[in-house]
Order: C-alpha cells, then sequence, then structure tokens
C-alpha cells in the first residue's frame, strides 16, 4: 500500500474530526511530541546496549517513529499546514545547501 503526506493527512484529520474535542492544544501537541521522541530514543537505547528495565519490553521503532508522524499530522492539520508542501521545501534547501558537504559514494549523481 502506498500511502501519500496528503492521504495520511485526511486520514488523521477524518480519526480527529468524529470526536468533540477535536486537536490537542497547540502546547499539548508539543508535549506529546516531546513524549514520542523520547519513546524513539527508549527504543533505540535498547537497541544499542541499554537493557530493558525488568518487565518492560524493548520496543517498536517503526511503531514508535509512526506514532510521532501521527502527532506532527495533528499538529500540521490543526495549523492548516502542509507537512508535504514542508517536506518538498525542506529537501530542496538541504539539496541545495548540503550538495557537497559530505563524500558522494563513486557513481552517485547529485541530481536529487
Amino acid at each position: 500500500m502506498s500511502l501519500t503526506f496528503e492521504d495520511a493527512r485526511q486520514r488523521v484529520d477524518a480519526y480527529i474530526s468524529q470526536f468533540e474535542e477535536g486537536y490537542f492544544p497547540p502546547l499539548l501537541m508539543l508535549a506529546r511530541l516531546t513524549e514520542e521522541t523520547g519513546e524513539i530514543a527508549r527504543v533505540i537505547a535498547h537497541g544499542n546496549g541499554k537493557k530493558p528495565k525488568p518487565g518492560e519490553e524493548a520496543g517498536d521503532l517503526e511503531m514508535e517513529l509512526a506514532d510521532l508522524l501521527f502527532v506532527m499530522l495533528c499538529m500540521a492539520n490543526e495549523r492548516g499546514l502542509s507537512l508535504e508542501r514542508g517536506f518538498t521545501r525542506m529537501m530542496a534547501k538541504v539539496e541545495t545547501r548540503d550538495a557537497d558537504r559530505w563524500t558522494r559514494k563513486a557513481g552517485a549523481g547529485g541530481d536529487g
């Protein structure tokens, strides 16, 4: 299944829109972003030598990254922003600014 940012945005909005409470307020969403980022850090730590606490699972990095994306989509939707447009702008920035920053692999083009 292929999923665009717009598909994801609409799916999140359809889910949130069915509830009276709607999107969380901005500061609560920021707290959720921070929480999800911490959960990603915990999974990575567990995968790189840190032992989980007794009874604590090592975690699922794919799911934690998806949780973070969900909160980012909520924040973008609540603000009327497009992650697709933002991502396109960000890639154009790094592809220009950082075009010669790193050592290219042999045969790798710089066409972005």
